[in-house]
């Protein structure tokens, strides 16, 4: 550019008119020579290119991304621990402490991982030597949890015995708490001295069938029958009638006869000889295969047992 500029101030010095001096007459006026008036026109055309040259050029932007790019997807998102959290039995899968040391004290029962529960703002801990429980409050990234009551059971396994003072320690005051979702429910708990605990999830029964089930009360016969069954030969069926009790827990109404029940009941296995009467929920299984049941039931708990063996 500094080129250009000397350039024409060069051709501008050569094609200025004579300046006039003060006082001096003028005898007669310039007339420009067709080699003056080529060069102003040259000047006119270059002026242009100069001011162009001179111009300070825009400065870059950014190009925006395109409207369908989108940020890297986290491999498991976080969700809301408080709709999560009561969908699953969460068992212990792994514990370490702030230095990164498994806690190998929490798994006194290889066979049977701690497990917590979630239901109705309460925490039930179970898997331990005893049963445990308290309140529990979230906010979106703490667990809150109220002071625990236990039963009072002694075991016999020294291990097992400390395993409920171990997990209840550091089940207590606030801790941070994440649930992700990504294939495997996943519980992550974070005590204040750094101690790590995650926990794997095993869906309830309201999750694998969709919703709360019917509460009914069975009464299962000491002894089971032959029945048929086109699938499984010498199948011994169950013998259940189904009870009725009112608001005060007493007996209503008179129970049908036994009939043969072609069923499972989750959670509860028959002893011969031992009559039982069981609280169970029942569900309604959605699109079932052609030779199974369209009802599920579920052990909530044994509220009568009388031995009639003979």
């Amino acid at each position: 550019m500094p080129a250009v500029r000397s350039r024409l101030t060069s051709l501008l010095q050569q094609v200025r008119r004579p300046a006039f001096t003060p006082f001096q007459p003028v005898t007669r006026l310039h007339t420009a020579t067709p080699m003056e008036n080529t060069m102003k026109r040259l000047l006119l055309l270059a002026l242009p290119l100069v001011l162009i040259a001179c111009t300070k050029p825009a400065e870059q932007t950014d190009v925006p991304a395109p409207a369908n790019a989108t940020a890297a997807t986290p491999a498991a998102a976080t969700l809301d621990a408080s709709a999560l959290l009561p969908q699953y039995h969460w068992q212990l899968m792994d514990a370490t402490d702030a230095q990164g040391k498994r806690i190998d004290a929490l798994f006194a029962r290889a066979d049977k991982p701690l497990q917590l529960d979630f239901k109705e703002g309460r925490l039930g801990v179970s898997n331990a030597c005893n049963r445990m429980g308290g309140t529990y409050t979230l906010s979106d990234t703490s667990l809150t949890i109220g002071q625990l009551t236990s039963t009072m059971m002694a075991c016999t396994d020294n291990a097992l015995m400390a395993l409920d003072q171990e997990i209840g320690k550091r089940l207590e005051g606030t801790l941070k708490v994440a649930a992700t979702q990504d294939g495997v429910a996943q519980l992550a708990l974070t005590t204040a001295t750094g101690d790590k605990l995650l926990f794997a999830g095993n869906p309830t029964v309201e999750t694998r069938y969709g919703g709360p089930g019917e509460r009914v009360f069975l009464e299962v016969a000491s002894e089971t029958k032959p029945c048929s069954h086109p699938l499984i030969p010498d199948k011994q069926c169950l013998q259940v009638r189904e009870i009725a009790y009112d608001d005060k827990g007493l007996k209503v109404g008179t129970p049908g006869e036994f009939q043969h029940f072609y069923d499972s009941i989750e959670g509860y296995t028959h002893e011969p000889g031992v009559r039982n009467v069981l609280r169970v929920d029942r569900y309604t299984v959605k699109n079932p295969p052609a030779d199974a049941s369209a009802n599920a039931y579920v052990l909530d708990m044994v509220v009568e047992s009388a031995n009639e063996k003979k």
